[in-house]
Order: structure tokens, then C-alpha cells, then sequence
């Protein structure tokens, strides 16, 4: 079996937050959904746990908050699509769904990315890269 990825962060409005990445084209696990936390598929190997602050603080040690993403960077997510054209398709409905530009695109010939900050502030890159540049 394949190694799965389960990424987890804070949301402030699930609801919010799940039609946001719904508009991105994601799809939620709702076996593993609930007023509190909501399982985000990225793939069938990927997959993000939204949780509430409440929520999130079950898997925390009493020592440590969960970041606030609008002023601290804990993580950058990225993600890979497969053209530049998807870039900006990705980018442009994240946009349109209430993210805002994290930075200017950036372009190396043999890739090419966009970031954008989420409705809470996590970072994310949607990137595109010619897989006959990279060497094995």
C-alpha cells in the first residue's frame, strides 16, 4: 500500500473553507467529515483534515498552538498540475473563490508556478513542470 499523506490545519469557517476547495475541483471524504473537521481528497493518497480550532486541538500537546496562517508560515502546500495552462485555472479559480495572490507567477521555462494564499492564510503553489527537463 502506497504511503498516505494526511496534511491537518485550522480553519476559521469549515463550511466556508469546504466550498472554497470544492470550487478548486477537490472532493471531501465524508466519512471522515463533521462539524468539526472535514477530510479534503487531493488524491488517492493525499488528503488535508480542515479542523476547527477546537477540533485541532485533540492532536496538540498543551505546550503548543496551531499557527495562525494570516501571520505565521508554518507550511507551504504545493501541488502539481499538468500544463501552465492548469496553472492559471487553478490559480484563477482560487482567486475568484475569495484567495488572494500570495506572490507573482514564476516562470523557469521548465516551470512554471503560482501562489496564493487560502481563505485562513495557508500558502499554496499550483506548478507545472515539463517532466522531460527534470533528470532521473
Amino acid at each position: 500500500m502506497p504511503t498516505q499523506i494526511f496534511i491537518n490545519m485550522v480553519v476559521s469557517d469549515l463550511k466556508r473553507s469546504m466550498s472554497f476547495f470544492q470550487q478548486l475541483g477537490w472532493t471531501f471524504n465524508m466519512q471522515f467529515t463533521n462539524d468539526d473537521a472535514a477530510c479534503l481528497v487531493i488524491s488517492d493518497t493525499i488528503y488535508c483534515m480542515l479542523h476547527t480550532p477546537t477540533s485541532i486541538k485533540r492532536f496538540l500537546p498543551p505546550s503548543k498552538a496551531a499557527a495562525d496562517a494570516t501571520k505565521h508560515t508554518e507550511v507551504l502546500l504545493a501541488f502539481s498540475v499538468d500544463s501552465r495552462d492548469a496553472v492559471e485555472a487553478a490559480y484563477n479559480k482560487a482567486i475568484a473563490g475569495g484567495a488572494t495572490e500570495c506572490r507573482p507567477a514564476d516562470d523557469h521555462g521548465f516551470m512554471y508556478s503560482r501562489s496564493f494564499n487560502d481563505l485562513d492564510g495557508h500558502i499554496w503553489e499550483v506548478f507545472w513542470m515539463d517532466q522531460k527537463a527534470v533528470q532521473g
